[in-house]
């Protein structure tokens, strides 16, 4: 069964709008544990513009589940990773003039200090991930420098808009999961995926885990944490592909 992982940040949002230390990142993780999450997210960005170092600190030593750490390939950020062991690293792109993350990391361009990277991550016993598009030359690239799994951005099939660009989309994720398994990578998928839209992604098969924020931090507004992540894991269970024999 695909894993679910639960990204905190948009908690961390809401507090840094006010400067203030509510509502705690930390609290929020320790309810999605509790609503069934399989692991907890957090992206620790360079300009510090949710969750902060604290944060990442209190994190690690509470989480009892997978903790995945999204960051930039910054030696700054690296020094980070490296003295605070998360379980996984998932080394993403960075722009300080973005909103979000949008858009998957180019291993090829960097692929010389990603390598190095990924060797210094994997030396503290940190499993290493790349996000990036569902192109079959970075896949490719990715597994050349060591990583362990690749996250394909969903967001493409996000915003895809009419019946014929949303199957295009989900046909490039199809064959990016098949590169990934054929170079021996487990595959993660994210970004853009919501309440309404995760039933086609979850049906594809040979998904390794989901990594999911602000759709599920925005319902739990409504109905709480707990709740937000078990109606996410419930849709995923819902519409996973049938096993075969």
């Amino acid at each position: 069964m695909v894993e679910l992982g639960v990204n905190i940040d948009h908690v961390a949002t809401v507090r840094q709008a006010r400067k203030t230390d509510e509502p705690d990142p930390v609290w929020a993780a320790v309810e999605a544990e509790l609503g069934g999450a399989d692991g907890i997210t957090f992206h620790l960005r360079e300009d510090r513009r949710h969750i902060q170092d604290r944060d990442a600190e209190v994190l690690r030593k509470t989480v009892a589940v997978k903790l995945n750490m999204e960051m930039a390939i910054a030696q700054s950020i690296v020094r980070i990773a490296r003295k605070l062991k998360p379980d996984q690293c998932t080394l993403v792109p960075e722009r300080r003039e973005e909103v979000t993350t949008e858009g998957g990391l180019d291993v090829i361009r960097f692929r010389r200090r990603i390598k190095e990277v990924v060797k210094q991550l994997k030396a503290v016993g940190a499993i290493c991930s790349a996000f990036i598009e569902p192109i079959a030359e970075q896949i490719e690239t990715s597994a050349e420098c060591g990583f362990d799994a690749v996250e394909l951005w969903t967001g493409g099939y996000a915003h895809a808009r009419g019946p014929r660009a949303v199957r295009r989309e989900l046909e490039r994720l199809e064959d990016g999961i098949a590169t990934g398994h054929a170079t021996g990578m487990i595959v993660h998928g994210g970004h853009g995926l919501t309440y309404r839209n995760v039933a086609p992604i979850a049906g594809i098969p040979g998904w390794g885990e989901f990594n999911i924020g602000h759709s599920i931090i925005s319902r739990a507004m409504f109905v709480g944490i707990r709740e937000a992540v078990q109606e996410m894991k419930d849709l995923l269970i819902l519409h996973a592909p049938e096993e075969t024999s």
